[in-house]
């Protein structure tokens, strides 16, 4: 693998992951009861949790999220 093409794999990966955690943060914030009724009586420690997955599966989320409205 060339280095260019590994920094690109890695640019890539980091816009993915930085775009996970600016959705991520107000999902586990507001928006996981919509998906979850049980997830609207979530404690903090419960919304903490669920970050770390929501930056992982953001699109899936996403687009679950809008066929909701």
């Amino acid at each position: 693998m060339s280095e260019g093409l590994a920094r690109g794999v890695l640019a890539v990966a980091g816009a993915y992951v930085a775009l996970g955690l600016l959705f991520a943060v107000p999902f586990a914030a507001r928006w996981a009861g919509r998906l979850d009724p049980a997830a609207r009586a979530g404690t903090p420690g419960f919304r903490l949790l669920i970050v770390p997955g929501a930056v992982l599966l953001w699109p899936m989320l996403l687009t679950r999220l809008l066929k909701t409205r």
